[in-house]
């Protein structure tokens, strides 16, 4: 691994404007750069938006796909990757075939680099889950890249680190939901339209067990029981019907926050990445500790009192629509 600078982004989208969101990926990428980032990555679907999807028929859906590599949003990243001389990563909705797909895709100045299809999407029916662990190669760096709910199964994250990623690409549309977890909950709109008279409550919201305090539960861990970096984007403001905190940070293999925002707007927060770090990590230790000859039962299936299934743990509101 070589020494890198990454920016984290956060961001509030608009619904199904994508010229709008790669004007706010344009504009954080030049302050990302500013700053002297040399990649920068924006969060889960930012291109279309997200949580929306829940409410569209397929032919509503497929209106906003686009082919990757070759779709205008992916065409357009890459120019902005070329204008800005920094690789980008950034969320939209694939179409391949009669298949939608919720993906990540990572370009550079030269072109396409990478994508990955969520493992466990649930937003719509309609929307398929992928079925390849996703790693690659980009600024002398072994890359990694897990959709939201994805890093919520240690598996995921462990795989994609015994694929070699050192930096895992963690993007996200979370927080501010519904849970049956004490103090978890929706966030009221007023407190974030009143952010501006009032950012202390707003800051008590979003770093508190609604929102921070959440991510605190399991996202360190997952930097830590691995030895990696990961990059964390979420949207702020306005989602649907949620608010969301934003809290764009970067972790090290320590599980240590090396950069995190706690700005009430649009930001990009930049971080270096340094490879001593993670040889003496406890993670890369845990890695080279495992004795695979145990773990036969991790490949079974659940017992049939389990069902098996992405289950979000808040309800959707998809359409009847076959």
């Amino acid at each position: 691994m070589q020494p890198i600078k990454i920016g984290a982004a956060q961001f509030e989208a608009q619904d199904a404007d994508k010229s709008y969101n790669l004007s706010r990926i344009e504009s954080l990428t030049r302050s990302a750069v500013d700053k002297g980032a040399e990649i920068v990555s924006f969060h889960e679907c930012c291109i279309p938006g997200y949580t929306f999807l829940m409410s569209l028929t397929k032919p509503q859906l497929v209106e906003l796909a686009e082919p990757v590599p070759n779709g205008p949003s992916t065409k357009r990243l890459i120019e902005l990757s070329k204008a800005y001389n920094v690789p980008l990563l950034a969320g939209l909705l694939e179409i391949d075939g009669e298949a939608l797909y919720n993906t990540y895709v990572a370009v550079s100045p030269d072109g396409f680099i990478a994508k990955h299809r969520k493992l466990h999407a649930f937003i719509n029916k309609h929307i398929s889950s992928g079925d390849t662990f996703t790693t690659f190669d980009l600024c002398g760096c072994k890359m990694g890249i897990l959709i939201c709910y994805d890093n919520n199964i240690p598996e995921n994250v462990r795989i994609t680190a015994m694929k070699g990623a050192e930096i895992i690409f963690m993007p996200h549309v979370t927080c501010g939901l519904q849970s049956v977890m004490p103090g978890r909950g929706k966030i009221a709109p007023e407190i974030w339209h009143n952010r501006h008279e009032d950012p202390a409550k707003c800051r008590q919201e979003f770093l508190g067990p609604k929102g921070r305090g959440w991510l605190m539960r399991w996202l360190p861990t997952r930097a830590y029981e691995n030895g990696i970096y990961t990059i964390y984007t979420n949207p702020i403001g306005v989602d649907h019907d949620t608010i969301k905190n934003g809290n764009a940070m970067i972790l090290d293999p320590f599980g240590e926050i090396l950069v995190e925002s706690n700005a009430l707007e649009d930001d990009v927060v930049v971080a270096l990445l340094t490879p001593e770090k993670i040889p003496v990590s406890s993670g890369y230790r845990y890695l080279r500790a495992r004795r695979p000859d145990l773990y036969g039962k991790l490949t079974d299936p659940l017992p049939p009192e389990m069902a098996q299934g992405t289950n979000p743990g808040w309800k959707l509101t998809n359409p009847d629509d076959n």
